[in-house]
């Protein structure tokens, strides 16, 4: 029997296998290729859990976007009624102080007038005194007095005029 190289060969063959299974490596790299395994698989069950954490924080702050949006918009619906309420009450009491003033005004105008009717009267009670005050004094004849007369007639038509213009 010739012993050739292929027989040396399939002899190592057979003693390296023989080596790694009293070694136990086949063992061993099943071992190391299951755990492995647990590990990616522990690594996507995390993946997943975390990408349903985003997803449901994700929608938690869409909520609150769309509740802050709501609460802004009734903010600003709320600002724009009041400041209808703060116009039409400022208008209110501009118009309440304007029919005041003009209530001022006219009683301000009907005082003026009584006084100014004072004023004629007392004019008209001066000029009258001292037309009688002349008339005793010039009482000389009759021709005198109606001279008198018309003149003071005349004097007081001009102090009203003066005194109503």
């Amino acid at each position: 029997m010739i012993l050739d190289a292929t027989f040396w060969v399939t002899v190592s063959f057979f003693i390296f296998i023989g080596i790694l299974v009293y070694f136990k490596i086949p063992q061993k790299i099943k071992t190391t290729l299951d755990q492995s395994i647990l590990n990616i698989k522990d690594q996507i069950l995390e993946a997943e859990k975390l990408k349903e954490d985003a997803k449901n924080i994700l929608i938690e702050h869409e909520k609150r976007i769309s509740n802050s949006r709501n609460e802004v918009k009734k903010m600003i619906d709320k600002a724009h009624e009041e400041a209808e309420k703060n116009v039409l009450k400022a208008n209110k009491e501009f118009h309440i102080l304007m029919e005041n003033r003009k209530v001022n005004a006219e009683a301000r105008v009907k005082q003026l007038k009584n006084q100014a009717i004072k004023d004629i009267k007392n004019a008209s009670v001066k000029i009258a005194v001292e037309t009688v005050e002349k008339l005793i004094k010039n009482s000389l004849d009759k021709s005198k007095l109606d001279k008198i007369y018309i003149s003071s007639i005349e004097e007081t038509k001009l102090a009203l005029k003066k005194k109503s213009s």
